[in-house]
Parts: C-alpha cells; sequence; structure tokens
C-alpha cells in the first residue's frame, strides 16, 4: 500500500499502518456489498417487487457512502485506499452472492446472511481499531447502526408472525 510521509496528528505511523490495514478490509467489503446490493435490486422479481427493488436503491447509496468515508479515513491516515476489483477479490474471504433472478425472499434470505457477515466484520473491526484510533471507531460504529437497521428492513419481510426468520 502506498503510503503518504504524513499521518493524522497524534497517531503513530505504526498504529496508523494498523487501522489502515483494518479500513482497507472494510472498503473492499464496502465495495463488494454495494454491487452485491445493485444485483439483487436488478435481479429480484415476484409479488412484492416494486418494494424491494425501491428499497435497495438508497442502501446501495448508503453503502457507497460508506466506502466513500473509509476510503477518504485511509488517505487521512497516510494511506492509499485501494479501490479496485483487484482488491476485493485478492482478499475475499467470502463467497460470491449466490442468487441470479430469484424470488423475493430468497434474494432477501440471501441479503440476510450477507448483513450477518458484513456487521459482525464491522463488529470486529471496530473492536481492533479501539485501542487505535476511536475517530475511526466512531466512524465503524454509525456504519454499523446502519447496516444493522437495514438488516432490520429485509428481516421485516422475512419475520413470521411469531417474530422468527427462516434459516
Amino acid at each position: 500500500m502506498t503510503k503518504y510521509s504524513f499521518t493524522a496528528p497524534g497517531m503513530t505511523p505504526a498504529k496508523a499502518d494498523q487501522v489502515i490495514e483494518i479500513l482497507q478490509g472494510r472498503l473492499n467489503t464496502y465495495n463488494d456489498l454495494h454491487l452485491t446490493l445493485k444485483h439483487v435490486h436488478w435481479n429480484v422479481v415476484g409479488p412484492s417487487f416494486i418494494g424491494v427493488h425501491e428499497m435497495i436503491d438508497p442502501e446501495v447509496d448508503a453503502v457507497r457512502l460508506n466506502a466513500d468515508a473509509v476510503a477518504e479515513r485511509i488517505a487521512t491516515l497516510g494511506g492509499s485506499p485501494r479501490g479496485t476489483i483487484d482488491a476485493i477479490t485478492k482478499t475475499r474471504s467470502w463467497d460470491d452472492y449466490p442468487l441470479d433472478r430469484a424470488l423475493v425472499p430468497d434474494h432477501l434470505a440471501a441479503l440476510d446472511k450477507e448483513y450477518d457477515r458484513v456487521i459482525a466484520e464491522n463488529r470486529q473491526a471496530i473492536e481492533d481499531v479501539e485501542d487505535l484510533d476511536l475517530v475511526t471507531q466512531d466512524m465503524l460504529i454509525g456504519q454499523t447502526g446502519a447496516l444493522e437497521k437495514f438488516q432490520w428492513f429485509v428481516r421485516a419481510h422475512l419475520e413470521s408472525a411469531a417474530g422468527t426468520l427462516p434459516r
């Protein structure tokens, strides 16, 4: 990763390197997630199509804003954010989204699993940066809260009257 000759005031280069590495992982995940969301947007079908189709676009925008904020934080800390497909695929530890054209419940169940993974990774990143950079931690906390809210929207479509989710 290309480094500038500076980092944020009060942060050591060693701590900045650790935070940058964690943030690059979040950037890769967000870039993959916004592409996955557009894929769902284009391929979801069925009786609840329009509601889900229209629910997804604002989340695409929100995830893109998350990616932008993370990339700019990397640059602020003296790093060079990698926003390429190669950056995603070389470090990817998750499987590709499994569905193409499919019914609303199938896509939402798959998205729920994607959000489980993304949110769990974000929560780990929040813990990992706690002793390194509270500014980054605050950013990730806010982003994670927004991701959890969207997952609630997804789950509201899947939830039974008894409050259970299909698994």
